[in-house]
C-alpha cells in the first residue's frame, strides 16, 4: 500500500521532533548593528557600543561581547549570539557565559 504525503505535511512533519531554535555567531559589525537597534528600540541613551570577540561559545556559536557605555561611567557588557538569526544575549538568557576578561592591556591613567 502506498500513501502519498503532501508538501505541506511533509514539511510540517520535518519540523518535529527537533530543535525549535538555532544558534549562531554574529559578524563583529553585525553585532554592534543589531546592538544599537536593541537600544534604540528601548529608548536607551547611550554614548557607544563597542563589541568584540570573547573566545568562548553558546550553542556551538562563538560569542560576541558588546561593551555599552550608558555615561558616568557606567559600561555594561551583552554577550551576544545570534538565535534563528536574531539578537539574543545574556540579558535574556543568563546561560550565555559571560564573565569579565581581561585580555585588554591595562589602561594608563593620566592626571594633570
Amino acid at each position: 500500500m502506498r500513501v502519498r504525503i503532501g508538501l505541506t505535511a511533509l514539511v510540517l512533519l520535518a519540523g518535529c521532533g527537533g530543535s525549535s531554535s538555532s544558534y549562531s555567531s554574529a559578524a563583529l559589525p553585525n553585532a554592534k548593528k543589531l546592538m544599537t537597534g536593541y537600544l534604540d528600540g528601548k529608548g536607551l541613551t547611550y554614548h557607544w557600543v563597542a563589541c568584540l570577540r570573547t573566545g568562548r561559545s553558546f550553542e556551538g556559536a562563538a560569542i560576541v561581547r558588546c561593551n555599552v557605555n550608558f555615561g558616568d561611567p557606567h559600561i555594561e557588557a551583552y554577550c551576544v549570539v545570534l538565535k534563528d538569526g536574531k539578537l539574543y544575549t545574556d540579558h535574556q538568557d543568563p546561560a550565555i557565559p559571560c564573565q569579565r576578561d581581561n585580555r585588554a592591556p591595562p589602561a594608563t591613567i593620566v592626571t594633570s
